[in-house]
C-alpha cells in the first residue's frame, strides 16, 4: 500500500458496493472504501487511513453526479448510524443487495448460481415494528453512531413508526420533568438505558423501558406520560439489566400498566407478541420472505418438514398449512411456549415443538431415525455451526430451505453443504431492511449423488439407508 499516502488526494471511479454499504474504489489495484460513493460515479477523494490490504477515503469532489444518488431525507443521515442507502435511489439500492447476495453465494460458496430476483419493499418507509432506542449517559434517546456507542439524538426517524418516536419522546419527558437519570455505560451508574417499543398492524403499542435497576422513581407517572403521548398504547413495562455489555434486554419484567403483549397477523396466522419474542421486524417483507420460503420448500401435504431456530413459530406455522408434519426447534423456552400457543390459537394441529440447542436437537433427531423430506433453517447472523449441518445432512432431507440474514455466513455454509452433496439450485434476495445495508436471503439446496444426480427418498443409494 506504499502506493496511496493518507490526506493526499486522487481521482477513480466508484465500481460497486462494499458489504457495509460503502463505494469501491480501484486505484493502481488497491482497493479504497468511501462513504455514500454511487457506482458510476467519477470522483476526487482524499485518503483518509492506509490499511494492509486496503484505504479508506472520503469524497472531496463529485465529477458528475450519478442519476441514481439522491438527497437524503433525514437531517440525521451521516450522523446516526442507523442507515446506510439514503443517499442512492431505491432501484439502485436493490442493485446493492442483491449483488452481495449474488457475491456471497458465488465467491465465498463456490455456487454455480444466479440470485433470481430481489424482492423489493412496496413501502420502504415507517416499516419497523420494534424498535429499540438507547439512551445516552446525557439523557439523549436515539440511535447510535457509525461505529460507536455515542448516542446521536434522533426525533424522527424514516424507518420507525410515528408511534415509537412518540413513546420515545414522552420517557424523554418523564426522565426530564422528575430528574431520572441516565445510564452510563462508563461507569455502570445511572438507571435508564433503552426504550424498547412493538407495534402490531392495528397500530398498538408496547412500550418497554430498560433500566439498571429493579425500580424506577415515579413509575405511575410515566405509564401515564407514555399513554397520554400515544393513546393506542396496550401497555407499559420496565424491564431490570442491572448487567455490563451490549445485551439490551434483562430476565426479569414488571407491567405498570395494561398488558405485556400484543397479537398480530402475518401470513394469514396470529401471533401472541411479548417483548423477547423474536419476529420480523418488517411484517410486509417478512410475508414476501416465508412465501418464497414456501415456494422452495415445495411441499405437497404429505411431507415431514423439521424447521430449526424456530422462534414462535412463524414460519413453522406457515409450513404446517401444507405439509404432513411439521417439528419446530428452539433454544430460548419461552419463544418454544408461544409457539405451542401460536399453534393451539390458530387450530393447527400437525404441528409439535420442543426447547433444544440446534446442534443437540438436530444429532438427538438424527440419531433417533428422523427422516425428514424437508429441512428449514433460520438462523441468526452467525451462521449454522459445522456439527449442525452434518447433523442436518445424515438426516438427508430431500431439500433444504436457508433463510438467512447474513450473506457471508450464508456463502460460508452454502460451501460447507457442498462438500456433503448439497448444491443451491435457487436464490432469490429480499430487501427486509430498506435504507440499511441488511439483506436477507432464501437458498434452495437439494441433495445430489456423486454422479451428480438429484436424490429424492425414493432413489437413495444403499449407503443411504436408515432405520
Amino acid at each position: 500500500m506504499d502506493r496511496l499516502h493518507e490526506n493526499r488526494i486522487y481521482t477513480g471511479t466508484v465500481e460497486s458496493y462494499s458489504s457495509e454499504g460503502l463505494g469501491i474504489v480501484r486505484l493502481d489495484g488497491a482497493v479504497v472504501f468511501v462513504p455514500q460513493a454511487v457506482r458510476g460515479e467519477t470522483i476526487d477523494l482524499k485518503i483518509t487511513k492506509v490499511m494492509k490490504t486496503a484505504a479508506a477515503g472520503e469524497i472531496v469532489k463529485i465529477h458528475k453526479p450519478s442519476p441514481d444518488r439522491a438527497q437524503p431525507e433525514c437531517p440525521d443521515y451521516g450522523r446516526c448510524g442507523g442507515c446506510d442507502f439514503q443517499h442512492l435511489t431505491y432501484p439502485e439500492e436493490l442493485w446493492a443487495k442483491r449483488q452481495r447476495v449474488q457475491d456471497a453465494l458465488t465467491r465465498l460458496g463456490g455456487a454455480d448460481i444466479r440470485v433470481e430476483e430481489i424482492l423489493g419493499a412496496k413501502n420502504p418507509l415507517h416499516y419497523r415494528n420494534k424498535s429499540q432506542y438507547p439512551v445516552g449517559a446525557d439523557g439523549a434517546i436515539g440511535f447510535y453512531r457509525a461505529r460507536s456507542h455515542q448516542v446521536v439524538p434522533v426525533k424522527r426517524c424514516l424507518i420507525q413508526p410515528e408511534a415509537a418516536d412518540k413513546t420515545a419522546a414522552a420517557v424523554g419527558e418523564w426522565m426530564r420533568r422528575y430528574k431520572v437519570p441516565a445510564y452510563d455505560e462508563a461507569t455502570g451508574k445511572g438507571l435508564v438505558r433503552h426504550v424498547y417499543v412493538r407495534v402490531n398492524r392495528k397500530g398498538e403499542s408496547l412500550c418497554c423501558v430498560v433500566i439498571n435497576g429493579r425500580q424506577a422513581p415515579r413509575e405511575p407517572e410515566l405509564a401515564a406520560y407514555v399513554c397520554a403521548t400515544v393513546p393506542h398504547t396496550a401497555g407499559v413495562l420496565v424491564n431490570s439489566n442491572t448487567k455490563r455489555g451490549n445485551v439490551i434486554l434483562g430476565e426479569k419484567y414488571r407491567t405498570l400498566w395494561g398488558r405485556d403483549y400484543l397479537m398480530d397477523t402475518l401470513c394469514g396466522l396470529e401471533f401472541k407478541l411479548s417483548v423477547p419474542s423474536f419476529y420480523q421486524v418488517n411484517r410486509d417483507q417478512a410475508e414476501a420472505l416465508y412465501g418464497k420460503a414456501l415456494d422452495y420448500a415445495g411441499l405437497t401435504g404429505r411431507e415431514t418438514v423439521l424447521d430449526l431456530y424456530c422462534g414462535i413459530g412463524t414460519i413453522t406455522l406457515c409450513l404446517a398449512k401444507r405439509a404432513g408434519r411439521v417439528i419446530g426447534a428452539e433454544i430460548v423456552p419461552a419463544a418454544i411456549r408461544d409457539a405451542k400457543e401460536n399453534a393451539a390459537r390458530n387450530h393447527i394441529e400437525n404441528a409439535e415443538f420442543f426447547c433444544g440447542d440446534a446442534a443437540e436437537t438436530a444429532a438427538r433427531l438424527e440419531a433417533e431415525g428422523l427422516r425428514p423430506d424437508v429441512i428449514t433453517v433460520d438462523p441468526p447472523r452467525k451462521g449454522l455451526a459445522p456439527e449442525v449441518i452434518g447433523s442436518i445432512a445424515a438426516m438427508g432431507p430431500e431439500r433444504v430451505v436457508y433463510v438467512s440474514c447474513d450473506p457471508a455466513t450464508l456463502g460460508r455454509d452454502v460451501k460447507r453443504f457442498g462438500e456433503l452433496g448439497y448444491r443451491a439450485v435457487r436464490a432469490c434476495a429480499v430487501d427486509m431492511f430498506p435504507a440499511t445495508r441488511h439483506v436477507e436471503s432464501v437458498v434452495l439446496l437439494e441433495r445430489y449423488d456423486m454422479d451428480g444426480r438429484r436424490i429424492d427418498h425414493g432413489e437413495r443409494t444403499d449407503s443411504d439407508d436408515h432405520p
